[in-house]
């Protein structure tokens, strides 16, 4: 038999995509991209670009990789900018840069400012290589698409997308091992699909996925269509991944310093943030001063002021902890904000009293002036209720007025503590410097 002609080949293709853009794109999904752009270059732009939106994301950015320049910025032009965006995204710098070189500077603009999402939403934590299978699809050609991509990447729960390409659900991959060969994939989903948009914060994600016990969920677009997934041991990674930036940046150090960043990086982070804790120092320092005649007349004063700065900075320090804990893994809220105030406030004052109890005693042994042991004693409860107050209140007030609640929080901590904790000894010590 005499092969078929290049222009009847070509003529073919083009009516079968034209026909049937969906089962065109089952085909192609199965096919190599090399195979799959082939494929896309003998057919006209618009109908290449209706078979294109169909390929599940992750096919789509194969084609994106190893497809002429000229023939990838059609297709990109002529999806819907959402979907374009986020194929964009997907795609190492230089072959984004150069897909967005050849358009208009107005479609670049627009595209680039599509592939921007906010630090810590759905869209910075997202895996753009997803893979989606039709409804009607049937379990054996569902298990063969899988066996296909299975060391490329992940597939944990199989999206399920309609004609348009919106979701229709998702079903968990032993379901679909389980299921009988003939049995379709819409048959197995249940209930409606549970998906989060680009623009979903990393502290709602987490409260989602904990509330339908989810190891996996998809990102959508306004249209509900499929944009990447986020899986659970990517969103524990990056919750650990900023709990110890968190834990940098309390004290003072940048979230980008690394233990072997540059010297130079180093000191141009955290100096502006000692220098700032100099200037609380000395205004620690001269809470001291105001109490200066009181101090020269009851030398002891000097000896235990550390001893309630210190324990009242510990106090403020394990409110803090816990606080910023609760805020990163939102076990809290800004709402909750008098239920822990009046929570850390107990806690500081009844461990202020056990605290006081030992001094006391320490300091009775030490000088056998029940007068210093008074002072000393009340000082020790009101400086560690203050302190458990303002640890829990600091973290509070800066994310309430939009920073980073952890950032440099102990620097201020330390003010506030050693500020109350001086002058509640030091004044007590003067009100009552005739018991001393």
């Amino acid at each position: 038999m005499t092969p078929a002609s290049p222009e009847i080949e070509r003529s073919l293709v083009q009516d079968f995509f034209e026909r049937h853009p969906e089962e065109a794109a089952d085909h192609l999904e199965i096919s190599t991209p090399s195979e799959v752009a082939e494929a896309l270059s003998q057919v006209a732009p618009e109908t290449a670009t209706e078979v294109f939106r169909r390929l599940s994301p992750a096919k789509a950015l194969d084609i994106l990789v190893g497809i002429d320049l000229d023939r990838g910025r059609e297709l990109i032009r002529n999806l819907d900018p959402p979907q374009a965006g986020a194929l964009l995204g997907g795609l190492d710098t230089p072959r984004c840069d150069d897909l967005l070189a050849g358009l208009a500077r107005a479609e670049a603009r627009e595209l680039h400012a599509l592939m921007q999402h906010p630090t810590g939403s759905a869209g910075r934590l997202m895996d753009p290589r997803i893979t989606v299978f039709r409804p009607d699809m049937k379990v054996e050609e569902a298990l063969e698409r899988l066996r296909s991509i299975r060391q490329r990447r992940r597939v944990l729960d199989p999206l399920i997308v309609d004609s348009d390409g919106r979701l229709s659900g998702t079903v968990p991959i032993q379901e679909v091992v389980l299921a009988e060969s003939e049995t379709t994939l819409l048959s197995l989903v249940k209930g409606l699909p549970v998906a989060v948009s680009a623009f979903t914060t990393r502290e709602e994600i987490v409260e989602t996925m904990e509330r339908h016990k989810l190891t996996s969920i998809p990102v959508v677009d306004y249209d509900n269509k499929p944009l990447g997934i986020i899986r659970l041991n990517e969103m524990v990674s990056a919750v650990e991944e900023e709990l110890s930036a968190d834990l940098v940046s309390i004290t003072g150090a940048s979230k980008e310093e690394r233990a072997l960043s540059k010297v130079s990086f180093a000191i141009r982070k955290r100096l502006p943030w000692l220098q700032i804790n100099l200037a609380t120092a000395f205004l620690a320092a001269a809470v001291v001063g105001l109490f200066e005649d009181t101090i020269s007349r009851f030398t002891a004063l000097a000896v235990l002021l550390p001893v309630v700065a210190g324990q009242s900075g510990n106090t403020g320090a394990q409110a803090l902890a816990v606080v910023l804990r609760g805020l990163a893994l939102r076990e809290i809220t800004l709402r909750h904000w008098p239920q822990v105030v009046t929570k850390e406030f107990a806690a500081g004052l009844v461990n202020g009293l056990g605290i006081a109890l030992v001094t006391c005693v320490g300091v009775y042994v030490w000088s056998g002036s029940p007068g210093l042991v008074f002072v000393i004693g009340l000082a020790m409860v009101v400086s560690m209720a203050i302190a458990g107050v303002a640890g829990a209140m600091i973290p509070v007030l800066l994310a309430r007025m939009g920073q980073d609640p952890a950032q440099s929080s102990s620097i201020v901590l330390t003010t506030v503590t050693d500020v109350f904790g001086f002058f509640s000894f030091l004044g007590l010590a003067t009100v009552f410097s005739s018991l001393l």
